[in-house]
C-alpha cells in the first residue's frame, strides 16, 4: 500500500507549480487586456471627439459642453475662434479591485480641437 501512495504523489508533481504560476499568468493577462481596452476607448474617443469638434466648427452648431476660445488674429477682418469639445467615458474594470487601489473609476477624458473661421 504505500508503494501506491509514494508512486500516487510522484505522478502529482507538478500540480501544485502549476496551480502557483496560473495565477500570476492570469493576473498578467487581465493586467494586459485592461490597458488594451483602455487604449482602444480611449482612442475611439479621440476620434469621435475631434470629428464632433470638426462638424461642430464647420456647422456653427455648439453643444453645451463645448469651449469657445477667441484667437486674436493678424488680420483685422477675420477672427479666429478655437472651439474644443470634451469627451468622457467609463472604461470597464476587468482586474477586481483596480478602481479601489486607484480611488477612482476608470475613465477617459479627452479633447477635440477645431478652428472655427468666422468672417465679420
Amino acid at each position: 500500500m504505500s508503494k501506491t501512495f509514494f508512486r500516487s504523489l510522484k505522478d502529482e508533481r507538478g500540480s501544485v507549480e502549476s496551480a502557483l504560476v496560473l495565477i500570476p499568468v492570469v493576473l498578467l493577462f487581465l493586467v494586459g487586456m485592461q490597458i488594451a481596452i483602455a487604449l482602444g476607448i480611449r482612442n475611439n474617443n479621440q476620434v469621435i471627439s475631434q470629428s464632433g469638434a470638426s462638424t461642430r466648427a464647420i456647422s456653427g452648431n455648439l453643444e453645451a459642453h463645448d469651449t469657445l476660445i477667441r484667437i486674436k488674429s493678424p488680420d483685422k477682418f477675420q477672427e479666429l475662434d478655437l472651439l474644443v469639445s470634451h469627451r468622457r467615458s467609463v472604461i470597464p474594470s476587468l482586474v477586481p479591485g483596480i478602481a479601489a487601489l486607484l480611488g477612482r473609476d476608470l475613465t477617459s477624458s479627452v479633447s477635440g480641437i477645431a478652428v472655427v473661421e468666422a468672417q465679420r
